[in-house]
């Protein structure tokens, strides 16, 4: 007998239809669609923000391509793009992105809120006091501007290396890099997790690093010993020296530990040669082309699919996110993309797509209610939309077994 991987993802639910009168009601067509998987299956949105902002016709293959198979999308909010001059945010081209996503039946996530990197130079210069009131003024902005538009912030980026960057020209540190290491890394953490939860109850606020030793681990457990609330741990897996196949399970493993939902936010399979292994800081790779190959590619489809098998049937991971789409733009110029830089589909494409909108998906289905007014649905946890007598009622599929009374519309 073998065990489903998977059983902890799928839910079970009798529903019956009941009439005006509660009786229910057999032989009556229930149509069932699902409408997206609970866990989150995500990918950064930065390419859709032109085109959501209808500046970008040209993108439409590209934004239906997204849409054919993520249900998260991520929006860049680094200050320094954010707000290049000090009282300037581009807000309304934001919010209207966002707006784009949920109509369209996507969740929303904001990365990141507070980094060292990226940076809003007009910081710098200024005390650590003032750096200090403007970067908990910014949390509360973008946290009230966007609150129920952006489901999840990364609040706080890389705060392991925080307080030691210094990767400036001038070898200076930067003022965030300033604030953190004058505060210490669980004050500052306190104080903007404090202020994004005051404005936006209802967000998901996490920590995020690359920086996946024990040094992350000391910090996360100092941060929650002092009594700050995450809602999940980020989790970076930029994959540009190879794949890590079983590492990862060792990986939710240990970050698990704290009974917190482990979010791999930053996930990049390359589909070309691989960055050497001697690199230990990525940023320092700059070849002149880095071109996706046929023989990376085919490898990139089989790596791909079994990265999500891995995470999804780790019980502790509720979210993977693909940094990015397309080849266009991408991180350091490495072919990581679903899609190559002309638009078209590599087969992790189509790869990915088999596996959550295939095997991970329910397809419409068609369903009659026994004697007992009754039908059964099983599939993966996520929402569902029943469709019954004319009427179109939602159903939120929980893992394991549920019962649900379906009676008329009002």
């Amino acid at each position: 007998m073998t065990t489903d991987p998977l059983a902890h993802r799928r839910g079970r639910a009798r529903v019956t239809v009941v009439g005006d009168d509660g009786a229910p009601l057999a032989g009556r067509a229930v149509q069932v669609e699902q409408q997206r998987h609970r866990f989150e299956f995500g990918c950064i949105a930065f390419d859709l923000v032109e085109h959501a902002n209808g500046r970008a016709p040209q993108d439409a293959a590209l934004a239906d391509d997204w849409l054919a198979l993520f249900g998260l999308g991520v929006l860049p909010f680094y200050w320094g793009d954010f707000e290049p001059q000090p009282g300037h945010p581009r807000t309304e081209a934001m919010r209207q992105t966002a707006r784009w996503l949920r109509e369209r039946g996507v969740r929303v996530k904001g990365h990141p809120l507070v980094w060292h990197t990226v940076k809003a130079a007009w910081l710098d210069a200024l005390p650590t006091e003032e750096v200090e009131r403007r970067v908990l003024a910014r949390v509360r902005r973008e946290t009230t501007d966007f609150a129920g538009l952006v489901d999840e912030w990364d609040v706080i980026n890389e705060v392991v290396i925080m307080p030691d960057f210094t990767n400036e020209p001038d070898g200076v540190p930067n003022a965030v890099s300033r604030l953190c290491r004058e505060r210490g890394r669980v004050q500052l953490v306190r104080s903007v997790m404090d202020e994004a939860r005051a404005c936006d109850p209802a967000a998901r606020l996490l920590i995020n690093d690359f920086d996946l030793s024990a040094d992350y681990v000391r910090l996360i457990d100092e941060v929650l010993s002092a009594g700050v609330t995450l809602d999940a741990i980020g989790v970076q897996t930029h994959m540009h020296q190879g794949f890590r196949g079983e590492e990862l399970v060792d990986i939710a493993d240990r970050f698990a530990q704290f009974g917190l939902p482990l979010h791999f936010t930053e996930t990049t399979i390359v589909s070309g040669d691989l960055m050497p292994r001697d690199i230990v800081d990525l940023n320092d790779y700059r070849p002149a082309s880095w071109p996706s190959t046929p023989e990376g590619e085919e490898r990139q489809a089989r790596e791909i699919v079994e990265h999500y098998r891995l995470l999804v049937g780790h019980p502790a991971v509720a979210s993977i996110t693909y940094w990015g789409l397309t080849d266009r733009g991408a991180w350091l110029g490495a072919p990581v993309g679903l899609l190559r830089a002309d638009g078209t589909r590599k087969p992790s494409y189509d790869a990915l797509h088999s596996l959550l909108r295939d095997e991970w998906w329910m397809p419409e289905t068609a369903l009659v209610t026994d004697a007992d007014g009754a039908v059964v649905i099983e599939g993966f946890a996520g929402d569902y939309a029943l469709h019954v007598d004319g009427e179109t009622r939602g159903l939120a599929l929980a893992t394991g077994r549920s019962q649900l009374v379906l009676g008329p519309a009002r």
